[in-house]
């Protein structure tokens, strides 16, 4: 008896513990559902109210009547950008990790040093160089010049990487007795039993596409080339503060990354588990 009330306290304590812990992770989604609903003069205020006055639309709205602020089209430059550059980069990651993990050629270890060597350079280093490429190209304000220069993931490499190299080569060799190439390994068996690690890292990239800041603001120099962080940017200046629609428009920012997460949770953790980061 003792025993099963002491299981049942444990089980209350971490319950408990959990429930306040969702309670704290979830009270800034709920000062920014209220804030999205508020007027100026509310959200400034020095009172605290737990609740709008009303329940208006017009911060949403107006979100989107602006043609100085084309947040609608902003949304769709980062849909395009998160969708395409999301599957291409993770499946060139995957390609490259498994070119690193079982192609035996000669200078193999020196490229995946390079690869690793990438990811200690500050990511700011690389934005002017990068700019002075892609703007000699004719990339600036266009949809090819913000997405190319994030195609290629050395994180990701590195992961693929190492799951491939638990992957057992038993398999592998059965399909190259069968006469099937690298290319066909990969494609007919590697690929399909790779799905777990390609949705968790896919879902990365495009969580890291979406919320992209400053090589967008760098290379979209046109309201037309605006991504949604950029146009969030917009409504706080040192000339306009615009709370309450920085508020509305935040809501509308996050949705599809909140969809993303909860469809996608349990194959980010189950991805980064399987990987096993093994040299």
């Amino acid at each position: 008896m003792n025993r099963m009330r002491g299981g049942v306290l444990g089980s209350a304590v971490t319950y408990l513990g959990l429930c306040l812990m969702a309670v704290v992770f979830l009270i800034p989604f709920y000062v920014l559902l209220r804030n999205a609903f508020m007027t100026t003069p509310e959200v400034t205020a020095t009172d605290w109210h737990w609740l709008p006055s009303s329940l208006s639309l017009d911060n949403f709205t107006s979100l989107f009547d602006n043609p100085e602020r084309p947040f609608g089209r902003s949304i769709v430059n980062s849909l395009v950008i998160a969708v395409i550059s999301a599957p291409v980069s993770t499946l060139l990651a995957s390609m490259a990790g498994y070119a690193l993990a079982r192609i035996k050629v000669p200078g193999r270890g020196i490229v995946l040093a390079l690869i690793v060597g990438t990811l200690m350079i500050p990511q700011a280093v690389t934005f002017l160089p990068t700019f002075v490429v892609v703007g000699s190209m004719g990339g600036v304000n266009t949809m090819w010049g913000l997405i190319a220069p994030g195609l290629f993931n050395a994180f990701a490499v590195v992961l693929f990487r190492s799951f491939y190299l638990s992957f057992p080569a038993e398999i592998e060799e059965a399909g190259r007795i069968d006469g099937l190439s690298y290319l066909g390994v990969y494609g007919r068996i590697i690929l399909p039993n790779s799905v777990t690690m390609i949705a968790s890292l896919g879902a990365l990239s495009f969580i890291e596409a979406w919320n992209s800041f400053l090589w967008p603001l760098m290379i979209g120099q046109d309201p037309d080339s605006w991504t949604v962080q950029i146009a969030l940017s917009s409504f706080l200046t040192s000339q306009t503060v615009n709370l309450p629609e920085l508020f509305a428009g935040t809501v509308v920012a996050i949705l599809p990354l909140v969809i993303m997460f909860l469809v996608a949770q349990r194959h980010i953790v189950q991805g980064i588990a399987m990987s096993g980061l093994k040299s």
